[in-house]
Protein backbone atom coordinates (compact mmCIF):
# COMPACT_ATOMS: atom_id res chain seq x y z
CA UNK A 1 0.00 0.00 0.00
CA UNK A 2 0.87 3.52 -0.70
CA UNK A 3 -0.50 6.58 0.91
CA UNK A 4 -3.66 7.22 -1.21
CA UNK A 5 -5.02 10.21 0.28
CA UNK A 6 -3.94 13.94 0.59
CA UNK A 7 -5.01 16.49 3.30
CA UNK A 8 -8.29 17.34 1.37
CA UNK A 9 -9.07 14.29 0.44
CA UNK A 10 -9.82 12.59 3.76
CA UNK A 11 -13.17 12.28 5.35
CA UNK A 12 -14.60 15.14 6.99
CA UNK A 13 -14.64 13.38 10.22
CA UNK A 14 -10.76 12.53 10.28
CA UNK A 15 -10.68 15.80 9.47
CA UNK A 16 -12.37 17.17 12.20
CA UNK A 17 -10.86 14.95 14.51
CA UNK A 18 -7.09 15.56 13.33
CA UNK A 19 -7.97 19.67 14.37
CA UNK A 20 -9.81 18.87 17.69
CA UNK A 21 -6.67 16.99 18.35
CA UNK A 22 -3.75 19.48 17.32
CA UNK A 23 -5.52 23.08 16.42
CA UNK A 24 -5.34 25.26 13.08
CA UNK A 25 -3.33 23.89 10.57
CA UNK A 26 -1.63 26.08 8.19
CA UNK A 27 0.13 23.37 5.88
CA UNK A 28 -0.35 20.06 5.19
CA UNK A 29 2.84 18.55 3.08
CA UNK A 30 2.58 14.71 1.47
CA UNK A 31 5.59 12.52 2.41
CA UNK A 32 6.92 10.44 -0.13
CA UNK A 33 7.45 7.02 -0.46
CA UNK A 34 5.46 5.88 2.95
CA UNK A 35 5.05 2.23 3.04
CA UNK A 36 1.41 0.94 4.34
CA UNK A 37 -0.84 4.27 4.83
CA UNK A 38 -3.30 5.36 3.02
CA UNK A 39 -2.67 8.76 4.28
CA UNK A 40 0.86 10.31 5.36
CA UNK A 41 1.97 14.07 5.73
CA UNK A 42 3.55 16.50 7.53
CA UNK A 43 1.22 19.01 9.35
CA UNK A 44 2.57 22.74 9.76
CA UNK A 45 0.93 24.55 12.55
CA UNK A 46 1.34 28.41 13.16
CA UNK A 47 3.65 28.90 16.05
CA UNK A 48 3.19 25.56 17.09
CA UNK A 49 6.13 22.44 16.44
CA UNK A 50 4.99 20.40 13.02
CA UNK A 51 2.87 17.11 13.34
CA UNK A 52 3.58 14.03 11.47
CA UNK A 53 0.23 12.47 10.81
CA UNK A 54 -0.03 8.43 9.23
CA UNK A 55 -3.53 6.84 8.93
CA UNK A 56 -4.36 3.79 7.75
CA UNK A 57 -8.48 3.16 6.22
CA UNK A 58 -10.22 -0.29 7.02
CA UNK A 59 -9.06 -3.13 9.06
CA UNK A 60 -5.99 -4.52 7.81
CA UNK A 61 -2.81 -5.65 8.22
CA UNK A 62 -1.34 -2.04 7.57
CA UNK A 63 -4.17 -0.94 10.49
CA UNK A 64 -2.74 -3.48 13.21
CA UNK A 65 0.77 -2.50 11.94
CA UNK A 66 0.44 1.00 12.99
CA UNK A 67 -1.67 0.69 16.38
CA UNK A 68 1.13 -1.64 16.98
CA UNK A 69 3.38 1.91 16.28
CA UNK A 70 0.82 3.67 18.48
CA UNK A 71 0.67 0.85 21.30
CA UNK A 72 4.54 0.54 21.76
CA UNK A 73 5.38 4.17 22.30
CA UNK A 74 5.14 4.16 25.99
CA UNK A 75 8.21 2.08 26.55
CA UNK A 76 10.61 3.68 24.03
CA UNK A 77 11.23 6.68 26.13
CA UNK A 78 12.34 9.20 23.57
CA UNK A 79 14.01 6.59 20.62
CA UNK A 80 11.35 6.84 19.00
CA UNK A 81 9.12 10.21 17.95
CA UNK A 82 6.54 11.03 20.51
CA UNK A 83 2.92 9.45 19.73
CA UNK A 84 1.27 12.88 20.45
CA UNK A 85 -2.33 10.93 19.73
CA UNK A 86 -4.04 8.34 18.47
CA UNK A 87 -7.60 8.35 17.84
CA UNK A 88 -10.43 5.51 15.73
CA UNK A 89 -12.89 7.70 13.79
CA UNK A 90 -15.06 5.40 11.91
CA UNK A 91 -13.10 3.05 9.17
CA UNK A 92 -9.75 5.06 9.63
CA UNK A 93 -7.53 4.82 12.14
CA UNK A 94 -4.71 7.96 12.78
CA UNK A 95 -1.83 8.74 14.73
CA UNK A 96 0.16 11.57 15.27
CA UNK A 97 3.92 11.74 15.60
CA UNK A 98 6.22 14.87 16.89
CA UNK A 99 7.25 15.56 13.76
CA UNK A 100 11.49 14.65 13.76
CA UNK A 101 13.44 16.33 10.90
CA UNK A 102 16.39 13.46 10.24
CA UNK A 103 18.14 11.68 7.53
CA UNK A 104 18.20 7.99 7.10
CA UNK A 105 21.74 6.16 7.98
CA UNK A 106 24.85 4.90 5.90
CA UNK A 107 25.22 1.24 6.63
CA UNK A 108 28.14 1.38 4.03
CA UNK A 109 31.92 0.16 5.30
CA UNK A 110 33.58 3.04 7.14
CA UNK A 111 30.22 5.03 7.66
CA UNK A 112 30.70 7.34 10.65
CA UNK A 113 26.98 6.55 11.29
CA UNK A 114 27.76 3.60 12.23
CA UNK A 115 28.20 4.57 16.00
CA UNK A 116 25.20 6.34 16.23
CA UNK A 117 23.43 2.83 14.68
CA UNK A 118 25.38 0.61 17.15
CA UNK A 119 24.11 2.87 20.29
CA UNK A 120 20.67 3.30 19.34
CA UNK A 121 20.88 -0.68 19.03
CA UNK A 122 21.55 -0.96 22.63
CA UNK A 123 19.28 1.46 23.98
CA UNK A 124 16.44 -1.14 22.16
CA UNK A 125 18.00 -4.60 23.63
CA UNK A 126 17.80 -2.59 27.08
CA UNK A 127 14.05 -2.53 26.88
CA UNK A 128 12.19 -5.54 28.43
CA UNK A 129 8.70 -6.28 26.99
CA UNK A 130 8.11 -9.47 27.93
CA UNK A 131 4.38 -8.77 27.39
CA UNK A 132 4.86 -8.41 23.73
CA UNK A 133 4.30 -11.25 21.35
CA UNK A 134 7.30 -13.19 21.23
CA UNK A 135 9.34 -13.22 17.89
CA UNK A 136 9.44 -17.37 19.01
CA UNK A 137 5.40 -17.17 18.31
CA UNK A 138 5.66 -15.17 15.30
CA UNK A 139 8.05 -17.65 13.76
CA UNK A 140 6.10 -20.68 13.76
CA UNK A 141 6.36 -21.05 9.37
CA UNK A 142 8.47 -23.16 8.27
CA UNK A 143 9.61 -21.94 4.97
CA UNK A 144 12.63 -23.76 3.44
CA UNK A 145 10.04 -27.05 3.03
CA UNK A 146 8.23 -25.36 1.23
CA UNK A 147 10.55 -23.73 -0.99
CA UNK A 148 12.12 -26.95 -1.30
CA UNK A 149 9.27 -27.67 -3.34
CA UNK A 150 8.06 -23.75 -5.16
CA UNK A 151 11.31 -22.63 -5.70
CA UNK A 152 13.44 -25.10 -7.79
CA UNK A 153 15.94 -22.73 -9.14
CA UNK A 154 16.77 -23.00 -5.26
CA UNK A 155 18.14 -26.07 -5.81
CA UNK A 156 22.29 -24.41 -5.32
CA UNK A 157 21.26 -23.70 -1.93
CA UNK A 158 21.05 -26.77 1.10
CA UNK A 159 17.83 -26.64 1.43
CA UNK A 160 18.31 -29.93 3.92
CA UNK A 161 20.42 -28.19 6.28
CA UNK A 162 18.67 -24.60 6.14
CA UNK A 163 15.30 -26.22 7.06
CA UNK A 164 16.64 -28.26 9.79
CA UNK A 165 18.14 -25.08 11.40
CA UNK A 166 15.32 -23.07 10.38
CA UNK A 167 13.50 -26.00 12.84
CA UNK A 168 15.32 -25.01 15.79
CA UNK A 169 15.00 -21.74 15.64
CA UNK A 170 11.61 -20.42 17.56
CA UNK A 171 13.56 -22.14 20.35
CA UNK A 172 16.79 -20.46 20.59
CA UNK A 173 14.80 -16.93 20.04
CA UNK A 174 13.41 -16.75 23.39
CA UNK A 175 14.00 -13.91 25.73
CA UNK A 176 12.09 -10.60 27.54
CA UNK A 177 14.07 -7.76 25.30
CA UNK A 178 12.27 -5.35 23.15
CA UNK A 179 12.51 -6.10 19.22
CA UNK A 180 12.32 -3.70 16.47
CA UNK A 181 12.47 -6.68 14.35
CA UNK A 182 13.08 -4.82 10.87
CA UNK A 183 15.68 -2.46 11.46
CA UNK A 184 17.92 -1.13 7.99
CA UNK A 185 18.88 2.28 6.85
CA UNK A 186 15.76 4.09 6.48
CA UNK A 187 14.57 3.03 10.18
CA UNK A 188 17.41 5.56 11.72
CA UNK A 189 16.52 9.11 11.73
CA UNK A 190 20.08 11.08 12.65
CA UNK A 191 19.69 14.43 13.04
CA UNK A 192 21.88 17.37 12.37
CA UNK A 193 22.38 17.89 16.21
CA UNK A 194 23.16 14.14 16.69
CA UNK A 195 20.13 13.16 18.05
CA UNK A 196 18.93 9.55 16.64
CA UNK A 197 15.67 8.31 16.24
CA UNK A 198 14.17 5.03 15.52
CA UNK A 199 10.93 4.98 13.12
CA UNK A 200 8.22 2.28 11.69
CA UNK A 201 7.60 -0.13 14.87
CA UNK A 202 5.13 -1.83 13.27
CA UNK A 203 6.14 -5.07 13.89
CA UNK A 204 7.76 -5.53 17.52
CA UNK A 205 8.11 -8.23 19.33
CA UNK A 206 9.89 -9.71 22.42
CA UNK A 207 13.08 -11.78 22.25
CA UNK A 208 16.69 -12.34 23.16
CA UNK A 209 18.72 -9.48 22.69
CA UNK A 210 21.09 -10.10 20.22
CA UNK A 211 18.75 -10.90 17.60
CA UNK A 212 17.80 -6.96 15.77
CA UNK A 213 21.80 -6.86 16.11
CA UNK A 214 21.40 -10.08 13.87
CA UNK A 215 19.10 -8.49 11.55
CA UNK A 216 21.14 -5.79 11.52
CA UNK A 217 24.21 -7.90 10.20
CA UNK A 218 22.68 -8.66 7.24
CA UNK A 219 21.71 -5.24 6.27
CA UNK A 220 25.62 -4.71 6.84
CA UNK A 221 26.21 -7.42 4.38
CA UNK A 222 23.66 -5.47 1.98
CA UNK A 223 25.54 -2.56 1.99
CA UNK A 224 28.64 -3.77 1.00
CA UNK A 225 30.00 -5.44 3.96
CA UNK A 226 32.06 -8.92 4.36
CA UNK A 227 29.74 -11.47 6.37
CA UNK A 228 32.86 -11.82 9.00
CA UNK A 229 33.12 -8.01 9.14
CA UNK A 230 29.61 -7.35 9.62
CA UNK A 231 29.65 -9.92 12.63
CA UNK A 232 32.93 -8.60 14.16
CA UNK A 233 31.31 -4.93 13.78
CA UNK A 234 28.60 -6.55 15.60
CA UNK A 235 30.26 -7.96 17.93
CA UNK A 236 32.30 -5.48 19.30
CA UNK A 237 29.81 -2.55 19.21
CA UNK A 238 26.26 -4.55 20.33
CA UNK A 239 24.40 -6.95 22.08
CA UNK A 240 25.00 -9.48 19.43
CA UNK A 241 28.19 -10.83 21.31
CA UNK A 242 25.97 -12.60 23.30
CA UNK A 243 24.48 -15.04 21.38
CA UNK A 244 25.47 -18.43 20.50
CA UNK A 245 26.88 -19.33 17.07
CA UNK A 246 24.37 -21.93 16.80
CA UNK A 247 21.59 -19.97 17.80
CA UNK A 248 22.85 -16.81 14.76
CA UNK A 249 23.25 -19.48 12.23
CA UNK A 250 19.40 -21.14 13.32
CA UNK A 251 18.40 -17.36 12.94
CA UNK A 252 20.25 -16.73 9.54
CA UNK A 253 18.26 -19.96 8.16
CA UNK A 254 14.99 -18.89 9.35
CA UNK A 255 15.43 -15.37 8.13
CA UNK A 256 16.37 -16.34 4.78
CA UNK A 257 13.61 -18.85 4.50
CA UNK A 258 11.20 -15.75 5.40
CA UNK A 259 12.30 -13.29 3.34
CA UNK A 260 13.21 -15.78 -0.07
CA UNK A 261 9.06 -16.60 0.62
CA UNK A 262 7.24 -13.58 1.71
CA UNK A 263 8.36 -10.99 -0.83
CA UNK A 264 11.12 -9.20 0.15
CA UNK A 265 13.07 -7.62 -2.55
CA UNK A 266 15.19 -10.33 -4.38
CA UNK A 267 17.94 -8.73 -4.23
CA UNK A 268 17.86 -8.43 -0.26
CA UNK A 269 16.62 -12.26 0.17
CA UNK A 270 19.70 -13.03 -2.36
CA UNK A 271 21.98 -11.56 0.62
CA UNK A 272 20.16 -13.20 3.46
CA UNK A 273 20.63 -16.40 1.27
CA UNK A 274 24.26 -16.01 0.72
CA UNK A 275 24.69 -15.13 4.47
CA UNK A 276 22.48 -18.36 5.87
CA UNK A 277 25.19 -20.49 3.56
CA UNK A 278 28.00 -18.88 4.87
CA UNK A 279 27.32 -19.18 8.58
CA UNK A 280 26.26 -23.26 7.92
CA UNK A 281 29.88 -23.24 6.24
CA UNK A 282 30.98 -22.37 9.74
CA UNK A 283 28.56 -24.44 11.84
CA UNK A 284 29.02 -28.33 12.01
Amino acid sequence: MTALYDWSGLPAAVRDAVHDRLGPISEAVPVAAMQSASVALTLRRPGRPSVFLKGVEGVSTAMRWLRNEAEVAPLLGGLAPEVLFHQDVGEWLVVGFAHVDGRPAALEPGSPDLPAVATAVNRIGAIEAPHLRSLAERWKTRWWPRLATDRPELSGADVRRLAAWEGKAPELLAGDCLLHTDLHAGQFLLGAAGSTHVVDWGWPASGAPWIDPAFLVIRLVAAGHRPADAEAWARAHTRWASAPPGSVTAFAAAVAGLWTGKAAAESLARTARDYASWRLALTP
